[in-house]
C-alpha cells in the first residue's frame, strides 16, 4: 500500500470492479487516503470485501454495491447509489471493471468469437465507462473538479495473441474514449486518464495456461509479473491534485513488455 500524492481527504471515489485484484488496491489506497469509498462489482462478496477493510486504523467505512454493468438498468442504478452516497456524484471514478472471454485458459479465435459474447465484453469494458462517465461528469462540472481514471490494457496498446479480439478491441476503444472526454472537459476542471496495465497477478490473468504465463514473463524486461498495488500507485497519481495537468494520456504500467 502507498502513502500516495496529496489528496483531499473529504473526497469521494467510485471504483468498479473493486471486490478483487486491481479493484481491490485501488480502493485500498484511497482508503488509506482517508478518503470516502464505493467499491462496486458483480460478485455479491464485494459486500464481505468492504466490510473487512472497515477496521483499518483512521479509515473511514468503504462502502459496496452490487451490479452487473453489462446490464444498464443494474449501471444506472450504481450512479444513482453514487449520487445519493455522495451527496449528488463522486470526485473521482475508476472504471477498472473488466471481462475477458477465455477457452481453456487461451483466447478464442476472431473467427470464433460469438456475437453475444463480443457484444457482453464491449458492454462491459467499453458502454459501461462511456455510461457511468455520461452520469457522474455533470456533478464533477458544477464542482468544477473530477478525475476519471479507466484501466485499459496492453492488449488495447499493441497486438497480444493472448487477449482476445473482442477484450483488445473493447480496450482499445477506452483509449479513444479517454481522449475524447479528456479534451472534452479539461476546460471545467475534469481530467480525463487511462492506465494500460500488462500482465498482473491478478484472478483474470491466471486464466491463462501456464505455457502463456511462462511466456508472458519471458517478454516482461523486469522478468516478472506486475502487482496491483503497482497499478494502484499510478491510479492514485493520476487521481490527485499534482496530476491536474495531465489529461487524455495513457500511461503504460508494464514492466517494459511495451514501449509505445
Amino acid at each position: 500500500m502507498n502513502e500516495g500524492p496529496p489528496m483531499n481527504p473529504t473526497r469521494s471515489v467510485l471504483v468498479t470492479g473493486g471486490a478483487s485484484g486491481i479493484g481491490l488496491a485501488i480502493a485500498r489506497d484511497f482508503q488509506a487516503l482517508g478518503m470516502r469509498v464505493l467499491i462496486a462489482d458483480v460478485n455479491a462478496a464485494v459486500h464481505e470485501v468492504a466490510a473487512g477493510m472497515k477496521d483499518m486504523k483512521g479509515a473511514q467505512p468503504v462502502e459496496a454495491h452490487v451490479a452487473d454493468l453489462a446490464d444498464e438498468s443494474q449501471l444506472l442504478g450504481l450512479a444513482e447509489r453514487t449520487r445519493e452516497l455522495f451527496g449528488g456524484g463522486c470526485d473521482v471514478l475508476v472504471n477498472c471493471a473488466g471481462v475477458s472471454q477465455k477457452r481453456k485458459g487461451e483466447s478464442i479465435a476472431p473467427t470464433e468469437v460469438l456475437t453475444a459474447d463480443w457484444e457482453r465484453v464491449l458492454r462491459i469494458n467499453l458502454t459501461a465507462p462511456f455510461l457511468l462517465s455520461r452520469e457522474l461528469i455533470p456533478s464533477m462540472k458544477a464542482r468544477k473538479f473530477g478525475r476519471i481514471v479507466n484501466i485499459a490494457s496492453r492488449a488495447g496498446r499493441t497486438f497480444s495473441g493472448a487477449a482476445g479480439v473482442d477484450y483488445a478491441a473493447s480496450k482499445a476503444g477506452l483509449l479513444g474514449l479517454t481522449r475524447h472526454l479528456g479534451g472534452t472537459y479539461a476546460p471545467f476542471g475534469i481530467t480525463v486518464n487511462c492506465v494500460a496495465p500488462g500482465r498482473v497477478e491478478t484472478a483474470l490473468s491466471s486464466t491463462s495456461s501456464a505455457a502463456v504465463l511462462a511466456a508472458a514473463v519471458q517478454a516482461i524486461p523486469v522478468g516478472r509479473l506486475g502487482r496491483p498495488d503497482e497499478i494502484a500507485a499510478v491510479v492514485a497519481f493520476l487521481a490527485s491534485d499534482a496530476a491536474a495537468y495531465l489529461t487524455g494520456a495513457c500511461i503504460d504500467v508494464n514492466g517494459g513488455s511495451f514501449m509505445g
